[in-house]
């Protein structure tokens, strides 16, 4: 009867250690941003399509510690925004910044099993350091993303995973700017390669080129340096980020950074790397 006794017990414990009569044990490993914003960003993307809920009034400042249901058991990683499709395929899935994607070879629209939905608070933006917003040479440059060639441009090449969100593109050419004074003029912008530096580059450069405008566009694989080097004066401008992040880097290193205009958005994606569907979240 004991020896009995004793199997039923040791059933039990190797039923309770797998997991049955009840929740998962064996978590999924989700990879986010580690950046405040972009991780929030990622949060909301995984509550929005029921996986997690969030503590009420997170909003842009959530971080995995204003998770109030986890019925999945999922375990967020946070990894630095660059690194996200390197780490994919040692995780279940990841939440990864459009522009990242598409420089790890995955196409937002395609590619990902859930995306964002609503893109108004992360516009991608043209920034400059405060007190430089009317230049000329600075709005002759916004006024050369915000032109229907850009629009077409990304339309063309990006088939959805970046939307341009310029409501009235132009020719490319600000009216109020004296161009035949800035003929022999440079501007410096920071960028991050993949849609920024391939827009301006491919795009923005001839349209100031007509003008005699040289475009200089350095490149940067990161979120700090874009920033740090517009402060400094090293560089006139940036694109890389949207004003929720802007806001951030502002406030917690006393930069002085500000936007002056908004291009386009990049969905933010969910894309499996372990798992090549949702069913471990079902």
């Amino acid at each position: 009867m004991k020896k009995h006794i004793s199997l039923i017990l040791a059933l039990v414990l190797v039923l309770a250690l797998a997991g049955c009569g009840g929740g998962k044990s064996k978590s999924i490993t989700i990879a986010v941003p580690n950046d405040t914003t972009n991780e929030a960003r990622a949060l909301m993307l995984l509550e929005s399509l029921g996986y997690i809920k969030l503590k009420e009034g997170a909003g842009i400042t959530a971080t995995k510690l204003d998770i109030v249901e986890n019925p999945h058991n999922i375990e967020i990683n946070e990894i630095e925004a660059a690194q996200l499709p390197n780490v994919l395929k040692d995780v279940d899935y990841a939440v990864i910044n459009s522009n990242y994607a598409l420089d790890g070879g995955l196409n937002p629209a395609k590619d990902s099993l859930g995306i964002e939905g609503s893109f108004s608070a992360y516009g991608n933006i043209l920034c400059v350091k405060q007190g430089r917003e009317n230049e000329p040479v600075i709005r002759a440059l916004l006024a050369a993303l915000e032109s229907k060639q850009v629009a077409d441009y990304i339309a063309s090449k990006y088939d959805g995973a970046v939307i341009s969100v310029v409501d009235a593109p132009t020719d490319g050419y600000d009216a109020s700017i004296d161009y035949a004074a800035l003929n022999g003029a440079k501007v410096s912008v920071a960028a991050t390669p993949t849609p920024h530096a391939e827009i301006l580059n491919d795009v923005v450069k001839d349209i100031l080129a007509a003008k005699g405008i040289t475009l200089d566009v350095k490149e940067f694989t990161d979120y700090v340096q874009p920033n740090n080097v517009v402060e400094s004066g090293e560089i006139d401008a940036n694109y890389f980020q949207h004003v929720p992040y802007l806001d951030d880097f502002n406030a917690q290193n006393g930069t002085h950074v500000v936007s002056i205009g908004a291009v386009h958005v990049e969905p933010m994606g969910l894309y499996g790397g372990k798992q090549s569907s949702l069913d471990a979240l079902k």
